[in-house]
């Protein structure tokens, strides 16, 4: 349960609507045990009426007494009638202010969870799959919410029904009162054990759970790859093997629950044998009468329900404990990249790296050791190097997707970590190595950066010309409607590369970084792009990762890398005098092209 306490705070938020829910539980409890009372009443002046009809046998008389003990079984009719209609009129209330407070809990849970995944650093995501992910802000959010509404409001109904219903038993009749209640403690004994087993059950239900939607999730994103080497067969059968799983630990679940139930109704029973039997015996001795008796079962018939509700509350709430805990494990991550600062700051796009070391925390490689270079504002710089030299590391700490190890980065002189790290990122146009579209129209896609006061059609347009993508996207039928599908899977890759450059240059950033975002396109492409981003570059500092020369021959300055360490550094023509690295991929890239030209 101390997974739940993290909840409280959502309970003090909608606290009036919590009280309002108690008060209508009382009310709607009051009115359930007037007709107890009601019928109790009825059985006596009933009795007592049949006795006196009895006396007046072959009078006149009795055809009047006969009329109004019609009547009064009316009256007592009508009174019970009026008790449960007003009943019910509570009960909806109560439903109204308590399941509705639930849902509106579960809807900021769910807005505090996205918000948070969306802090952590990215590390977080290389560690985490995606599956568990979702499954922990949609299943696990929903357990809970069974917790904050049913389970809630079915506790707060069966305390105020106990207490109502045991003062008014304790009035009636002490000693019969202890013997309908003797099975209680059994039953909170038998609660108390077999909540423990219902806990584990649960947590292995939901990690199970995680694990088939990581599964499912994985298989269809990877589609193309399944079909390609006819794994069709195999996947469904890894599925199948994770649902039967899935169903065992479920089952085991179920049965403990199955158990449960007739058990405890076995013992409510047991309660209502005994009140007949000691109520009768009472009534033979005159303590009591025989609508006592109707009372006192009918008041055990009230508590059959809540009793009854209270294994599978139970079980609610320990499921709903380990959904908690599961949501707790990932809201009490912290971001390893904080904000430091909060005021904005408008950058030149001055950068320097001083002897930066990184070491990716989730793999343990180190990418960059005692890594040094500077860019003035407005100048280009050109990083290549062969695969997993540390080209895309620089990128992502500049973006401060992650934070050095050792050594700083500065940006107009200021360490980057005393930045503000919104008003970094909005300064920057990023265009990631592996391009990323959301299932949205083309125009949505290249003005995601923007806010949606900032969205001009024109400059949606003039974007897409710049990144050489207009004429593909007037050929499509709808042009900048097009759907372009779940991470953009009905474009090319060359296409998606472009309209991802064109998203990252209608914000007009001070910081331009392109990761190697023309590997997909042909040599012509290429160098129209180039043509217009010369233009675009101009008064930004920008930084070209590629492993084609021809990608940055143009910068200012190039530095090629090599484990982690630059091995030559200069511009274009410089690099190719030294005839060295850079010299020799040249050249090498040279022959390739004309072996592909006709």
């Amino acid at each position: 349960m101390k997974s739940l306490l993290v909840l409280n705070r959502y309970f003090f938020r909608y606290r009036w609507r919590l009280l309002l829910g108690i008060l209508f539980v009382t009310a709607s409890n009051i009115f359930a045990i007037f007709p107890a009372q009601i019928i109790r009443h009825a059985f006596d002046v009933v009795g007592e009426m049949l006795v006196t009809y009895q006396l007046f046998n072959g009078f006149e008389s009795q055809n009047t007494i006969a009329g109004l003990l019609a009547k009064t079984v009316m009256y007592f009719g009508l009174l019970v009638f009026a008790m449960a209609l007003i009943k019910g009129v509570f009960m909806f209330f109560m439903r109204q202010t308590i399941i509705v407070m639930s849902r509106l809990i579960e809807y900021d849970l769910k807005n505090d969870i996205f918000n948070h995944y969306q802090q952590l650093s990215l590390a977080f995501y290389k560690r985490n799959k995606t599956g568990d992910l979702m499954n922990r802000i949609s299943e696990d959010v929903s357990r809970v919410r069974m917790y904050l509404g049913p389970a809630i409001m079915y506790t707060i109904n069966l305390i105020v029904l106990f207490i109502l219903v045991i003062i008014t038993m304790l009035s009636v009749n002490a000693k019969m009162t202890l013997y309908v209640l003797l099975p209680l403690p059994v039953l909170s004994i038998t609660i108390y054990y077999v909540s423990n087993v219902i806990n584990q059950k649960s947590e292995r239900v939901q990690a199970q759970l995680s694990n088939l939607s990581s599964f499912a999730q994985e298989a269809f994103s990877g589609i193309r790859v399944v079909k390609a080497y006819n794994r069709i067969q195999i996947m469904e059968d890894s599925f199948l093997s994770e649902c039967n799983s899935y169903k065992d630990k479920s089952l085991a679940l179920a049965k403990v629950n199955a158990l449960f139930m007739p058990f405890m109704l076995l013992l409510i029973g047991l309660s209502t044998i005994t009140t007949i039997f000691i109520g009768g015996q009472l009534a033979i001795a005159g303590e009591v009468s025989t609508g006592n008796i109707a009372e006192f079962i009918i008041y055990v018939n009230m508590l059959t329900w809540p009793v009854a509700a209270l294994g599978w509350v139970t079980s609610i709430v320990q499921r709903a404990a380990a959904s908690q805990e599961r949501i707790n494990e990932f809201l009490q991550s912290t971001p390893e990249v904080s904000n430091a600062a909060t005021e904005d700051h408008t950058i030149k796009g001055g950068i320097e790296f001083n002897n930066v070391s990184f070491t990716y925390p989730d793999s343990g490689i180190q990418a960059l050791k005692n890594f040094s270079f500077s860019i003035e504002p407005g100048k280009s710089l050109a990083i290549i190097g062969r695969t997993g030299s540390g080209k895309s590391t620089i990128a992502n700490l500049i973006c401060r997707l992650y934070d050095v190890t050792d050594g700083t980065i500065s940006i107009d002189g200021r360490d980057i970590r005393q930045t503000n790290l919104d008003s970094l990122r909005r300064q920057i146009g990023y265009v990631p190595q592996e391009v990323f579209l959301f299932s949205d129209t083309i125009a949505n896609n290249i003005a995601f950066g923007l806010r949606q006061d900032e969205i001009d059609e024109s400059a949606v347009a003039q974007a897409a010309r710049d990144a050489s993508v207009y004429a593909n996207i007037k050929e499509f039928p709808e042009g900048f409607s097009t759907k372009v599908g779940e991470r953009g899977i009905t474009l090319s890759g060359g296409q998606k590369q472009r309209i991802s450059i064109a998203r990252a240059i209608i914000r007009a950033p001070k910081i331009l970084i392109f990761d190697d975002c023309l590997s997909a396109v042909d040599t012509e492409t290429e160098e129209a792009i180039i043509r217009n981003l010369q233009r675009i570059m101009k008064d930004k500092t920008t930084i070209i990762i590629s492993h084609r020369v021809s990608s940055v021959k143009h910068c200012d300055n190039i530095l090629v890398l090599d484990d982690g360490k630059v091995i030559e550094s200069g511009n274009h023509e410089a690099l190719i005098e030294q005839q060295s690295v850079y010299f020799e991929l040249f050249q090498k890239q040279l022959l390739e092209e004309e072996k592909v030209s006709p």
